[in-house]
């Protein structure tokens, strides 16, 4: 049980992790709530995909430009400022629900700019983690932020459902805008070793692009973050269509869809405990694609379900295996980035993660109006366990290159000077 938490032993870490379990309970909150909210204004599948997409497209386009920020500026002012940001976006929505002037339009509106917050805020807090915990703690404190992710997406949608059956959608907005003096306290109180800023060589494109050089050159990396795209793209967007499945499929309410997500959570959480238990990353490439295999084959059998009960129990292994497939990648990649450039790269994971999850939600949204939710969810599935096949399958190719890049980075033992990366 000790080596599971055992990056909760810092104080910085242990202050940035309380602050982030509340804030992302009320952040779930706000999820669920807002797309049973959109659901019950407009009946439409497609504007619940097109709320996903405005609210994810930001970190898309603008996801370089902010990795870039991230590593010129310093990452804990830039957390604080979002979540500010954050917490005043959710304030306005709870308003306007509150006095029942809440349109469509207004949602679309504040998803975007959330989406703009978001895409500063993920590469900064994302490259802020290993500046809160040793090396050696590095792959542990990443898996405990998926557990407290994914444990606040199993409070956060079962009180979500609970609380908009009983007094309505407002309160869990108003509750999220509140859940942000949590994280912003926990930041305040940090004290951080400086970091020492490197100053700005050449243009801010050069800049920019410097990061797309290392991953294009960095095959490790490339595939994963590549597999982790076509997951986002074809796997993710059944998180838009649970209101359907909810509604329509399983003839339930909004307490029905806090249910289903909250066992996807609770598959999630017990993915990420199980992975912090890890100490090093022997088997942790292949982890990735296994668990894309099993994301996708329990995608494909929770659309053929009809049951209530049954749907939950099958989100237990949608959950499991996609968070240990996001996690393991997120670990792998930050134990293989130097960290000048830890900002731009997991800028660019946020694109593949958050990114491509809107081009998704869009297409699912539209594809579910004309063959239905369930059958555009097992697509989903179908196209994620060949890209988890295919991933397995090249594994042997980047296994030496694999080692070379974390041992360079001092992260697990190894050859002091290992021969330079594979290219290409």
């Amino acid at each position: 049980m000790l080596t599971i938490f055992r990056s909760l032993r810092h104080r910085n870490y242990r202050l940035f992790f309380a602050g982030q379990s509340v804030s992302l309970i009320g952040t779930w909150m706000q999820s669920v709530a807002q797309s049973w909210l959109v659901y019950q204004l407009t009946g439409s599948t497609v504007l619940l995909g097109t709320v996903g997409f405005c609210g994810q497209i930001p970190v898309f386009l603008l996801g370089p430009l902010t990795g870039a920020v991230a590593d010129r500026l310093d990452r804990r002012r830039i957390v604080i400022t979002t979540q500010a940001c954050s917490a005043a976006l959710a304030a306005i929505l709870s308003v306007l629900t509150f006095t029942g002037w809440v349109r469509t339009w207004h949602i679309l509106v504040l998803a975007s700019l959330l989406g703009l917050v978001n895409a500063f805020d993920i590469p900064a807090r994302q490259s802020f983690v290993p500046e809160l915990v040793p090396r050696e703690d590095l792959s542990n404190a990443i898996a405990l932020n998926s557990s407290m992710f994914n444990g606040a997406r199993v409070i956060g949608p079962a009180v979500a459902g609970m609380m908009v059956a009983a007094v309505g959608e407002a309160w869990c907005f108003l509750g999220n805008a509140i859940s942000f003096l949590a994280v912003i306290v926990g930041l305040l109180m940090i004290v951080a070793p400086k970091r020492e800023l490197t100053p700005p060589t050449g243009s801010r494109l050069d800049q920019v692009l410097e990061g797309f050089r290392f991953i294009v050159r960095t095959r490790p990396i490339r595939f994963i973050l590549t597999l982790l795209g076509v997951m986002s793209l074809v796997g993710m967007p059944y998180t838009v269509l649970m209101p359907v499945f909810a509604a329509q499929v399983l003839k339930g309410n909004a307490r029905t869809l806090g249910s289903l997500m909250a066992s996807t959570g609770v598959g999630a959480l017990t993915g990420a405990l199980l992975l912090a238990r890890r100490k090093g990353f022997r088997g942790m490439a292949r982890l990735i694609g296994t668990a894309a295999i099993g994301f996708g084959l329990s995608l494909v059998l929770f659309s053929a379900s009809r049951n209530v009960y049954l749907s939950m129990l099958l989100l237990f292994p949608v959950g499991f295996s996609m968070i240990s497939q996001m996690a393991a990648s997120n670990t792998m990649i930050q134990a293989m980035v130097p960290d000048h450039l830890r900002g731009r790269v997991m800028s660019v994971y946020s694109m593949m993660f958050m990114g491509m999850a809107p081009f998704g939600s869009l297409i699912a949204g539209s594809a579910a109006k004309v063959i239905g939710a369930p059958n555009v969810v097992m697509a989903g599935g179908v196209v994620a366990m060949v890209a988890g096949a295919m991933f397995r399958w090249r594994l042997s190719s980047i296994r030496l290159e694999t080692r070379q890049l974390i041992v360079a980075q001092q992260v697990m033992p190894g050859e002091p000077s290992p021969a330079a990366p594979r290219q290409g």
